[in-house]
């Protein structure tokens, strides 16, 4: 092999690619990259739209004014959203860490990371048992007949009143008309309850009395819980080299299956008053603050903000990659998902209204009562409803297990890090299966007949205020201990330009001002949870704050840990120590590591060694030959980005 040829065979390795050829090896050979942009743009969307974009943006959209809300959501998108996304792709992307490495901006913040550990734990624990019950549903409905369409079940009470009169013996499918006619007339509709909610409470989850009644195991869920388990470990069994892949399928494939029930549910009467229901402006709704919070609050939650998933994939990046572009694509589509499910969801349940005689308002309804109460029984009203069951549930399953692929490889990839020796970095899959295994196990009473009031109460407070103060503080770390400044420089040696001047006001100002007031608006409109009319005790209220707090107060007190090991006479000695970027901070390879970062030579990209048959002076030759051409290293979206730093 020629001495050049051996130079760009090197830079190729070194830069990911040659100029013009497909990428072929990881920047980055002992950590791994994405086998290429696509996989890690849908691996975020997956993240980011999961099953909040279904069951509660819909309904928050009619509750605070229908269109008018769309006019606060779409502000809070761009003032807080879209910066906020970008934030955390840029950070996890320049370090190549997950959320606990990337701390070395500022060791004393390292709390923050394990707060977002803690936060993805709780999540990652209830998360995957609502995907078991979309599994368990999506089974239940490989039937002829859904068994949550009549009240002649061993299940179901006096109080039950369906909206189908009971089979004939001869009853056809096929002839919805024959169906339809046998509508139950409705007397009081306060006291009914409908055949699905029935079969979700007596016979799904049989559920207790109350929150400390845990009664027994319900062995199909338990079942399902292991399935749902198994999957995601399969998933994630090599890291992203295997999700990357699979995403193909699971981030794209909801898409087709909301557009299949998006096209059912409009042909359907009745289903254009839903739409009316979910779109028609309220305007005078605009002037009030709660509908300001809900928009930012439903924006901030549902982009997966301060999770400490965002970090973690853009972690997996190649250096130069563009993330400012997949910011941008990523918050939109995930906005976009949220109104086209809105659509999808009012209207099947305008259809359903329409033929029980009521307002929409009367069957619309969020969260798990939307997801397997109320649009299970809408679907019961359209003929070859087990097909549109299996079609729903399998949608919900797949945008679970999107945003779940994502929390297991944040706490993994943490871990990993972490330690960082050359064997647990290629013992990575026992990792995962221990963590998938601890999951599982923490899980488990969430599957007893108790298991929905805790979940329902590590929902509402394990992953609510918390969120906003982690986010806040790492604002507040990057901007103003770290420096703006340092980081804007940071951010333009990665992409080539600096960070656009909006983003920089939105990181320094208007994002920690939004997070502030979603913040005091989180306090302001608390309100106990309840579950239907069941009011939780003292006690169990006293544990969901526990759980809140657990995740905030590893900040103070890493800091003050840290503080403390840190070297210096005096206390504010020590704070100025434990506040400085660790000598690691920076870019993870040495090719990226210029200017400020640069460790040995030059500031110009160091060129690997050569095999060791080539003979001194050879080497002497390829460098005198860069030096007089000079070297581009070639961006994630075609350009070609120069080498030495941005002042």
């Amino acid at each position: 092999m020629s001495e050049s040829n051996s130079g760009a065979a090197c830079l190729a390795d070194q830069n990911g690619a040659v100029p013009g050829e497909p990428v072929k090896k990881d920047e980055n050979s002992r950590r791994g990259n994405w086998g290429n942009q696509i996989e890690f743009v849908l691996t975020s969307v997956g993240y980011a739209v999961g099953l909040g974009n279904v069951w509660r943006f819909p309904y928050l959209c009619y509750r605070n004014g229908g269109g008018a809300f769309m006019f606060p959501y779409f502000i809070m998108l761009v003032f807080c959203g879209i910066p906020l996304f970008f934030l955390e792709l840029s950070f996890g992307q320049f370090t190549s860490l997950g959320c606990l490495g990337v701390w070395k901006v500022s060791p004393m913040f390292k709390g923050v990371g394990y707060g977002m550990m803690v936060v993805s734990t709780y999540i990652g624990i209830y998360y995957n048992v609502v995907i078991c019950i979309a599994f368990y549903y999506f089974f239940m409905s490989m039937t002829n007949l859904l068994p949550w369409t009549y009240c002649n079940n061993p299940w179901n009470t006096p109080d039950c009143t369906g909206v189908l009169s009971t089979p004939r013996a001869n009853a056809s499918f096929a002839n919805v008309s024959a169906v339809l006619s046998g509508v139950t007339e409705i007397v009081n509709r306060t006291k009914r309850t409908s055949p699905s909610e029935e079969y979700w409470r007596n016979y799904v989850l049989n559920i207790s009395d109350g929150i400390g009644n845990f009664g027994e195991v319900r062995l199909p869920i338990l079942g399902c819980l292991a399935v749902s388990w198994i999957v995601v470990f399969l998933c994630l069994i090599r890291g992203v080299k295997s999700s990357g892949k699979v995403v193909y399928f699971t981030a794209t494939f909801p898409y087709v299956v909301l557009t299949i029930l998006f096209i059912r549910g409009i042909t359907l009467e009745g289903a254009v008053s839903g739409i009316k229901y979910y779109l028609t402006p309220q305007w005078e709704k605009i002037l009030d603050a709660k509908v300001w919070g809900d928009a930012a609050s439903q924006i901030f939650y549902s982009l997966g903000c301060a999770w400490g998933g965002l970090i973690t994939m853009a972690s997996y990046n190649k250096f130069h990659n563009n993330c400012f572009r997949d910011s941008i694509i990523i918050s939109v589509t995930n906005c976009a998902t949220s109104v086209y499910a809105g659509f999808v969801i009012f209207s099947i349940l305008g259809f359903m209204a329409h033929h029980l005689g009521v307002d929409v308002s009367e069957v619309a309804d969020h969260g798990p009562g939307l997801a397997f109460v109320a649009y299970p029984e809408a679907l019961t009203l359209l003929p070859i409803s087990p097909l549109w069951s299996l079609l729903f549930f399998f949608m919900l399953i797949l945008l679970g297990l999107g945003t779940q692929f994502c929390l297991l490889e944040t706490l993994v990839t943490a871990v990993v890090d972490e330690i960082g020796t050359d064997w647990i970095i290629k013992n990575k899959t026992y990792i995962t299966l221990g963590v998938a295994i601890i999951g599982f196990l923490l899980g488990v009473p969430l599957t007893t007949q108790a298991g929905i009031y805790w979940l329902l109460l590590m929902d509402n407070y394990a992953a609510s205020f918390s969120l906003v103060v982690i986010s806040c503080i790492m604002c507040i770390c990057i901007m103003y201990v770290y420096g703006h400044k340092n980081y804007f420089r940071d951010v333009e040696m990665m992409l080539g330009f600096p960070p656009p001047i909006f983003f920089r006001i939105c990181w320094r100002f208007v994002s920690p001002f939004i997070i502030t007031f979603i913040l005091i608006f989180t306090v302001i409109q608390y309100k106990p949870i309840t579950y239907n009319d069941y009011v939780y005790p003292s006690w169990s209220l006293v544990i969901g704050f526990a759980m809140a707090l657990s995740s905030v107060i590893c900040i103070p007190i890493y800091a003050l840990f840290k503080i403390a090991m840190s070297e210096g006479s005096t206390f504010l000695e020590r704070l100025k120590n434990s506040v400085k970027p660790d000598p690691d901070w920076g870019p993870a390879l040495q090719e990226h590591r210029k200017g400020r970062y640069a460790t040995t030579g030059p500031e110009s990209v160091e060129v690997c060694p050569l095999k060791e048959d080539l003979k001194d002076e050879g080497k002497e030759k390829l460098k005198e030959k860069e030096d007089e051409i000079g070297l581009t290293i070639p961006g994630s979206n075609g350009s070609t980005l120069n080498p030495s730093p941005s002042a």
